[in-house]
């Protein structure tokens, strides 16, 4: 079955990326970073392409800016505007997982943050939790933000090992509607080690 999906986090460094280039092989899905803000020598989309194989089709970054910071700053840096308006799914006949900059409210330009650009998208979102002291309260704000604007929070991926007592409260702000994906950490970043994972996530997906 065809999916689209907007990965998004409760935070930066949270593992956004790998859990997107788990999805992309186990859906044989296409992939898109809208915006990537820094790294662009070893981009998101490389990464991804590095990890699921040269067949996995990588649609090209609608900006690709050159600061490591929130986007409107990196954009303002280099006299570019990013407006919601800039932003169209790829047209393709595969699944598709596209990937934020970020959390929900990491700012797209002085007005519009990363969940007005989900809401311009109209596809679902997975959020990405990291288990750390905080995580709790940023997950719940997260989720909250996410039902406030009615985008469907397909997936609510745990990345890593969870503090069960974080995990239990967690889980229990989400309703039947939300699969939970559990993503063990990669040992290596390798496409043998993505494997591995996927082995382990697939009967959590089907």
């Amino acid at each position: 079955m065809k999916q689209q999906i907007f990965i998004s986090g409760i935070g930066t460094g949270i593992g956004k990326t790998i859990c997107s280039a788990v999805l992309v092989r186990l859906w044989s899905a296409d992939y898109w970073k809208p915006i990537q803000s820094g790294d662009l020598h070893h981009s998101d989309s490389m990464l991804v392409s590095e990890l699921t194989g040269r067949d996995t089709v990588i649609h090209p970054e609608r900006f690709k800016l050159k600061l490591a910071v929130s986007p409107h700053e990196s954009a303002a840096a280099e006299n570019l505007q990013i407006t919601l308006e800039d932003f169209k799914l790829p047209v393709t006949p595969r699944s598709l997982v596209v990937e934020g900059a970020g959390g929900l409210f990491v700012p797209v330009n002085e007005e519009a943050f990363i969940i007005d650009l989900i809401s311009k998208l109209s596809i679902p979102a997975a959020l990405v939790v990291r288990d750390y002291l905080g995580c709790i309260n940023h997950s719940l704000l997260s989720i909250a933000a996410l039902r406030q604007r009615d985008i469907p929070l397909r997936y609510l991926i745990l990345n890593g090992s969870f503090n069960p007592h974080s995990e239990r409260i967690i889980c229990k702000a989400i309703d039947s509607s939300t699969a939970i994906l559990r993503i063990p950490d990669l040992k290596s970043l390798s496409s043998q080690e993505l494997d591995s994972v996927c082995r382990d996530v697939v009967e959590q997906i089907t």
